[in-house]
């Protein structure tokens, strides 16, 4: 079962990572290559993973299929096999044009063991949209395997929203991640802030979850990032705390602040809108543990 607790966990409920990338070594990528012009500048190794998470006491975690290995899933595979009690696995959909990212989902699904799957649109087909056939039927699989699906929208959330809330309206059952806010930044002007509102418009479906993660992407400030304080009040208000997931970045955010303060941050935050400790139990493992845990124990 995954996310077993540590003994060296202070905390009563486990720390859980809903999102962080690992990619092989200079050292592992004769084995494990690299997609080509996706090279990385900096290490996101396991074993540097494994170091960073013991500093900063996180008992698990989500690894998201990094770009840097496109859809060659074997290096993500093989450490979610060497640590199955620490690591879940999202693969990356495969949008090609002759529908073979069907067979290529469902075979990580039910032989690798992957629990989500992440909708990057930026890889569709030219032209194409994340509803087209090929997104639909991915979607609704997943739907049907309990396993989720994380949405990306790196470019803003205004040019893929109305995408995701079709989905959502079509296939009510798929579980929705929206990483990082959604892209989301301390709204600065009426547009801005439109574009937010819409975010915890998004409340109104019950499936959807979202990510607290990557805040140096999303702040406008440096660590630790309290200009996100009113965001996340406003998110937990719209969609309950069960419904917040933290995630780092890992990673991308070790030279940006570093791993342990990526999870010192939220609690910082917490702390200037005065959030419940229960609530920042739920955003900081135990939603994760909830929503993963239970597609686990489903697909058994």
């Amino acid at each position: 079962m995954a996310f077993t607790q540590t003994p060296n966990s202070t905390s009563t409920s486990k720390i859980i990572d809903s999102h962080l990338h690992v990619w092989a070594s200079l050292q592992e990528a004769s084995k494990f290559p690299y997609s080509p012009g996706q090279e990385p500048n900096l290490p996101g190794n396991v074993d540097f993973l494994l170091q960073c998470m013991e500093e900063a006491g996180v008992d698990g975690a989500l690894i998201v299929q990094p770009i840097n290995h496109r859809f060659d899933h074997s290096y993500v595979t093989s450490v979610l096999k060497k640590y199955p009690n620490k690591f879940v696995g999202c693969c990356l959909a495969n949008p090609a044009d002759d529908g073979s990212g069907l067979k290529e989902f469902e075979h990580l699904v039910l032989k690798d063991g992957y629990r989500a799957v992440r909708f990057n649109p930026y890889l569709w087909p030219s032209g194409e949209k994340m509803t087209n056939e090929i997104g639909k039927a991915i979607f609704k699989r997943a739907g049907e395997l309990n396993v989720s699906v994380g949405f990306m929208c790196m470019k803003g959330l205004d040019l893929h929203i109305s995408e995701i809330e079709e989905l959502c309206t079509e296939f009510p059952s798929t579980v929705v991640l929206l990483d990082h806010l959604a892209f989301c930044k301390p709204p600065l002007n009426d547009e801005e802030g439109l574009v937010f509102s819409k975010l915890l418009n998004l409340s109104r479906f019950p499936q959807v979850y979202v990510k607290f993660s990557a805040l140096f992407r999303v702040s406008r400030t440096q660590f630790p990032y309290l200009d996100l304080s009113p965001l996340l009040s406003q998110i937990v208000s719209s969609f309950g705390a069960n419904h917040v997931i933290w995630g780092s970045d890992f990673p991308f955010v070790v030279p940006e602040c570093g791993y342990k303060e990526a999870k010192e941050a939220v609690k910082l935050i917490g702390n200037q809108i005065s959030l419940p400790s229960s609530d920042l139990e739920w955003i900081m493992g135990k939603t994760a543990a909830q929503l993963f845990q239970s597609q686990l124990t489903a697909s058994e």
